[in-house]
């Protein structure tokens, strides 16, 4: 007996199985993200021309439960105030900050970086060496001119219990959309 067999599946049921799979697919990178990351807007310009204000971005939280954060890291970190600032990781713990002469320095040592980011008009606190602690660290600005970061009293060295995250990912503008990587 000679049976006529389908055996390509209709088309109602080869859309209802892309859908489910889409929607498994974002419920899962959904979940990922709200249990591991989060998401942060720029605001202002300290950042740019990395990050510009208006970017949002994917914060990785989990990065620092199992390691710590490293020179030139773009991190989220939470001001005294409860406010997340995003700042570039410049100086470690145990390390000897200083700006002077227009140039940052580590541990004696001129910061070279071929982005720039040795340059800094304004000392702020850093005018006189800044010793860190085992759990500080010192973050700047990319856009040295326009950054409240740990040159100023009122962010100051940075503990790393206040460091919520790794900046990974912009994800708006979706022109911009892209990794973020550490300068260096």
């Amino acid at each position: 007996m000679d049976f006529y067999q389908n055996d390509e599946p209709s088309l109602v049921r080869r859309a209802v199985s892309w859908i489910v799979d889409i929607t498994v697919a974002l419920s899962f990178a959904w979940l990922c993200m709200y249990a591991f990351g989060g998401q942060v807007s720029i605001s202002g310009q300290s950042m740019t021309p990395l990050l510009e204000s208006g970017d949002v971005v994917l914060v990785n939280r989990l990065i620092y439960d199992f390691g710590a954060p490293k020179r030139l890291d773009v991190v989220v970190f939470e001001r005294e105030d409860g406010k997340e600032n995003v700042k570039r990781v410049i100086g470690l713990p145990g390390d000897v900050v200083q700006i002077s002469g227009g140039q940052l320095y580590i541990n004696g040592e001129p910061f070279d970086d071929e982005n720039g980011l040795g340059e800094v008009a304004l000392a702020g606190l850093a005018e006189h060496p800044v010793e860190l602690l085992e759990d500080e660290y010192f973050l700047l600005g990319d856009n040295r001119d326009s950054s409240e970061d740990s040159r100023f009293a009122n962010i100051g060295n940075v503990k790393r219990e206040q460091i919520l995250g790794k900046v990974w990912m912009r994800i708006l503008p979706l022109l911009d959309i892209g990794l973020i990587r550490s300068a260096g």
